[in-house]
């Protein structure tokens, strides 16, 4: 999961390859909603979880059935699901021209105190593939629960090149 810094010359599709990162199959709804709406030139993904083949990846709570990396993993996880809806939407992530918000939902115990610190497992992907200077603002707090008892949903909103 660890990713070098540094931006490769070429665009997002090729920072994908210089990291050696294959996308998974974009994840499919699992219920009457879309994975993504493009209004205008935004678009706007709806929550992704950390699953693995319909699977979560990881369950339970960050601090407490799941360490720091783990909620790191899945945060990572979860971003590369958002990327996969991405390429599937707009037919190549070099569309995007900015990464506009990413807001992280991280089930966890109220004492929980590293929501920034899970939330950098999507972040960081998002800087490597994107760049620094695409970075999107971010919102990472507590939930009680989360469908198939996933430790995070992203919900991320992309511009794209019109």
């Amino acid at each position: 999961m660890v990713i070098a810094r540094g931006v490769s010359a070429g665009g997002a599709e090729q920072r994908l390859k210089d990291f050696g990162i294959v996308l998974p199959a974009a994840p499919l709804p699992l219920g009457a909603y879309v994975e993504a709406v493009q209004s205008g030139n935004l678009l706007f993904l709806s929550g992704i979880l950390p699953v693995v083949d319909g699977k979560p990846r990881h369950v339970g709570r960050v601090g407490v059935e799941l360490d720091l990396e783990a909620g790191r993993d899945a945060a990572f996880t979860a971003c590369l699901n958002a990327l996969a809806v991405v390429r599937d939407e707009l037919g190549s992530l070099d569309k995007v021209s900015r990464v506009v918000r990413l807001a992280v939902s991280i089930v966890s115990e109220p004492d929980f105190r590293s929501h920034p610190l899970v939330a950098d497992g999507a972040s960081e992907l998002l800087e490597a593939v994107f760049g620094k200077d695409k970075t999107s603002t971010r919102r990472a707090l507590g939930v009680v629960s989360l469908p198939l008892g996933a430790p995070l949903e992203l919900e991320l909103i992309f511009e794209t090149a019109q």
